[in-house]
């Protein structure tokens, strides 16, 4: 993990809730404009929980393993085989055992450092595990194949329960973010480290929209594994069983066109009141950078939540060159120094709401296979709306005339990363 740069930043300016428009206003609004980005309609009756960091989020994940009686369909872009990923083995193998049909996705390169062993386990105890796009083949070494991977976090129980987020399962998330948390403020995970586990962002999701992930997980596997996935009921008759309307906009490796982000686009073209983004890594494409400046210049309350340290340098210091004009157009800036952020979440107008593996970024716009649910709910928002706020109180606001002040080096570094834009 790359340190801190060195910058003088202001404690945030507080954050207070815009006075927005009747909700069936702002409602039919967002829901025209996400319609039109994605090209079909919402799917009503759903429920979505809201999950902070690795330890909620694992917990909710392995009460649905515990009680899974058909099958488990899992796949992550990371799966470690220490921590929580030798927890998540145990209780896999163990559902393979009674009898329950286990399928596992993991990304080869992403899964770089876990030791073949580990798979080998799970095979030989009865689970499916397919390798995206192996990375020990030579002809992928030498071919486009390695620039696309598999990003996408998601798990399906029974058809019935489905997880999607930002979530990896790696030992980076054992205990939660707040600095508390390594001292067990926060109750970390069995085998929580030293320190605060990485900020991010999950959801539990039940009703219809669960098919939608069950399929996208189910095409994912007939392209990548030989192993045909017969014989359960992987999708079951699904009732209503909350109001939330839900999208799930996903897009496969190196295909052009990107649901997610002509829903983003739209949403931010749309937006009346506020924006409240939060990016692992944000090296914006020239079409996002024109939807958030016009929407700060039409007067849009526009705030970013932004990682001060990061795990890969380049595209840190790629999405800091782009701060002097997000700056002029009076977008609000805060990095988040006392721990690692990785959420990918957005809250527009108090309405509009997505959480998923979709960084700000071209590799997430154009290379990576990856899955974002999408909102249009108040009560999801405004729960979303106060966990942004929460982390902005702990985060550290930009301001604009310290960062005109920023060394020459460290503008030089901004410039070089800047142009590797496109591989980020």
């Amino acid at each position: 993990m790359s340190a801190p740069v060195s910058l003088r930043l202001s404690p945030p300016a507080k954050l207070v809730p815009a006075k927005v428009a009747p909700l069936t206003a702002v409602h039919a609004s967002h829901a025209h404009a996400l319609v039109a980005g994605l090209g079909e309609p919402l799917v009503t009756g759903n429920r979505v929980d809201l999950l902070q960091d690795g330890p909620d989020t694992y917990a909710a994940m392995f009460e649905a393993i515990a009680n899974a009686r058909d099958h488990v369909n899992l796949e992550s872009y990371i799966l470690e085989a220490d921590g929580p990923g030798e927890e998540f083995a145990r209780r896999l193998i163990d559902k393979a055992r009674a009898g329950v049909r286990v399928n596992v996705i993991y990304d080869s390169l992403g899964s770089l450092a876990t030791p073949a062993s580990f798979f080998d386990e799970l095979r030989a105890n009865g689970v499916n595990v397919c390798e995206y796009s192996p990375v020990r083949k030579l002809g992928n070494l030498l071919s486009r194949a390695l620039h696309l991977r598999d990003h996408r976090k998601m798990m399906v129980v029974d058809g019935r329960i489905g997880f999607i987020g930002g979530v990896n399962i790696s030992s980076v998330y054992s205990a939660g973010s707040s600095p508390l948390a390594a001292m067990g403020g926060s109750g970390p995970a069995d085998g929580a480290a030293d320190k605060p586990g990485w900020r991010d962002t999950h959801v539990r999701v039940e009703g219809p929209i669960v098919a939608q992930l069950q399929r996208l997980f189910m095409r994912h596997w007939s392209r990548h594994s030989e192993i045909a996935l017969r014989g359960t009921h992987y999708f079951p008759p699904l009732a209503p069983v909350g109001s939330q309307r839900v999208a799930l906009a996903a897009c496969d490796a190196g295909r052009r066109r990107n649901p997610f982000y002509r829903a983003l686009l739209s949403a931010l073209d749309a937006s009346q009141h506020r924006i409240f983004l939060t990016t692992a890594y944000l090296v914006p494409t020239r079409r996002l950078m024109r939807s958030l400046l016009r929407a700060a210049r039409r007067g849009v309350d526009v705030h970013l939540l932004l990682p001060g340290v990061s795990d890969f340098w380049a595209p840190l210091q790629a999405g800091r060159s782009h701060y002097t004009r997000l700056l002029r157009a009076g977008i609000h800036l805060h990095e988040l120094h006392d721990t690692l952020l990785h959420a990918k979440t957005c809250v527009i107008d108090g309405m509009w709401t997505t959480v998923g593996s979709s960084n700000l970024d071209w590799r997430s716009f154009l290379h990576n296979a990856e899955a974002n649910l999408i909102a249009l709910d108040a009560g999801l928002a405004q729960e979303m709306e106060r966990v942004f706020m929460a982390d902005v109180a702990r985060s550290k606001e930009i301001v604009p005339a310290e960062w005109k002040k920023r060394g020459w080096r460290q503008r030089v570094v901004e410039t070089i990363a800047r142009r590797f834009e496109f591989f980020l």
